[in-house]
C-alpha cells in the first residue's frame, strides 16, 4: 500500500524541460484536472523561458537542490533529466517524501534500480516508470488482434525505430557512454523490450549484436537485440540511427494471420508541433498510415486504435488518489535494465 495524497490536484513538480519534460510530461499534467503543475526545474535560460510561456503558473526553479528545499508542498516529482542522474534525484525525492516518476531508462544498472524499487515499497510511496510507447495506437491495436486471437498463435514479433540521423545536434547523449546511460540501447531500447515482454512475458535467452557506426561515437548507435520467450515466441528488436533505408516498425507473423505497420505513432510529433492531448482527433492515426492485416495476396488496411499516452497520468491519478496500482510497475523497468546490461555485458 502506497502513501497517498490527500485531495486533488495533485502538485507536481518536473525536472527537466528538455524533449522529455517539454514534450511528454508537462502537456499531460497540465491539462489533467487532478493534477497541478506547480514546479519546472530547467537550468537553461532559454528553456526557463519557454517554460514561463507555456505555463505560467509553474515556478520555474534553476536546481533541483532548490526543489527539495522548498517541496513541502508537493506530492510528486517527475524526473525527466538525463539517465545518469535519474537514481540520485529519486532517492532524494523519495527522501523527501514524494511519489516519483522517472523517464526510462529508470536507472543505468538493475543494482541501483532495485535498491529505488526497494527503498519506494519500504517508504510506501508510489514508484513507476514513463513507459509511454505502451501507449502507442499501434500498439494497442496489435495488443487486441492478439488478446482476440486474429492472429492465431504469434510465432515472430519485429519491432523497429529507425531512421537516417548521421549528425546530431549537441546534447548530453553525443558523450554518454553505456555506463552513463549512453546509446540507442539505453535510448530507444527501453520502449522496445518492455513492448516485447508485455505481449510475450519473461524472457529465457538473449541473443545480441550492437555496434558503434559513428566517427568518434562513444556508444551503440546500431543494435539487433533477439528475445525469446518462455511462451515460445521470439522477438526480433532492430534499433539504429543510420538506417539509410527504414524497416517496418511491426511485422508480427502468426499461424492465422500477420499484421505489419509502418512510421511512428504520431503523438510525439503532435506534441513538438503544439498540439494539445485535449484537441480533437489528437493520437487519431489516419487512414494512410494503417498497417495491414491478413495473409499475402489477401491483406486489408486495419484500423489504428487510438493513441493514448493520457492514459499513463490517468492511471497515476488512480494509483496516487484511490489506491490502485501504479501504471507501470517498476519491477517491469527493471527486469528491461537487467536485459540491456546482459548485452553490454556480452560486447564488452
Amino acid at each position: 500500500m502506497t502513501r497517498t495524497p490527500t485531495r486533488s490536484p495533485i502538485r507536481t513538480a518536473v525536472i527537466g524541460f528538455g524533449l522529455s519534460g517539454r514534450t511528454f510530461h508537462s502537456p499531460f499534467i497540465a491539462v489533467n484536472p487532478e493534477f497541478s503543475l506547480d514546479v519546472i526545474v530547467t537550468g537553461n535560460a532559454e528553456r526557463q523561458a519557454d517554460a514561463r510561456a507555456l505555463h505560467p503558473n509553474a515556478r520555474i526553479m534553476s536546481s533541483t537542490n532548490e526543489l527539495f528545499a522548498r517541496c513541502d508542498d508537493l506530492d510528486l516529482v517527475v524526473i525527466g533529466s538525463p539517465p545518469a542522474s535519474h537514481v540520485e534525484l529519486a532517492h532524494a525525492a523519495l527522501d523527501a517524501a514524494l511519489a516519483v516518476v522517472i523517464d526510462k531508462p529508470f536507472a543505468v544498472t538493475s543494482t541501483e534500480g532495485l535498491q529505488l524499487v526497494e527503498k519506494a515499497e519500504a517508504l510506501g510511496l508510489a514508484l513507476t516508470v514513463f513507459q509511454n510507447r505502451r501507449w502507442d495506437g499501434d500498439f494497442l491495436t496489435l495488443r487486441a488482434l492478439i488478446a482476440s486471437g486474429t492472429l492465431g498463435e504469434i510465432r515472430r514479433f519485429e519491432s523497429r525505430f529507425e531512421f537516417w540521423k548521421p549528425t546530431q545536434r549537441a546534447s548530453w547523449k553525443l558523450k554518454a557512454t553505456p555506463h552513463g546511460g549512453g546509446g540507442l540501447l539505453y535510448d530507444l531500447g527501453p520502449h522496445l523490450i518492455d513492448q516485447a515482454i508485455v505481449l510475450f512475458g519473461p524472457v529465457d535467452h538473449v541473443y545480441a549484436e550492437t555496434f558503434t557506426r559513428r566517427e568518434g561515437g562513444v556508444a551503440d548507435d546500431d543494435s539487433f537485440v533477439a528475445l525469446r520467450h518462455a511462451s515460445g515466441v521470439t522477438s526480433h528488436l532492430w534499433l539504429n540511427g543510420l538506417a539509410t533505408q527504414r524497416g517496418a516498425r511491426f511485422r508480427v507473423l502468426g499461424s492465422l494471420a500477420g499484421y505489419t505497420t509502418w512510421g511512428l505513432d504520431g503523438q510525439e510529433a503532435a506534441l513538438k508541433n503544439g498540439a494539445l492531448p485535449t484537441g480533437r482527433g489528437f493520437g487519431v492515426a489516419a487512414e494512410n498510415s494503417w498497417g495491414v492485416l491478413g495473409i499475402d495476396g489477401a491483406v486489408a488496411p486495419h484500423p489504428t486504435e487510438r493513441g493514448r499516452y493520457d492514459l499513463f497520468y490517468a492511471g497515476l491519478a488512480d494509483a496516487l488518489l484511490r489506491g490502485a496500482a501504479v501504471p507501470v510497475d517498476p519491477r517491469d523497468a527493471l527486469r528491461v535494465i537487467e536485459i540491456i546490461e546482459q548485452v553490454h555485458a556480452t560486447r564488452s
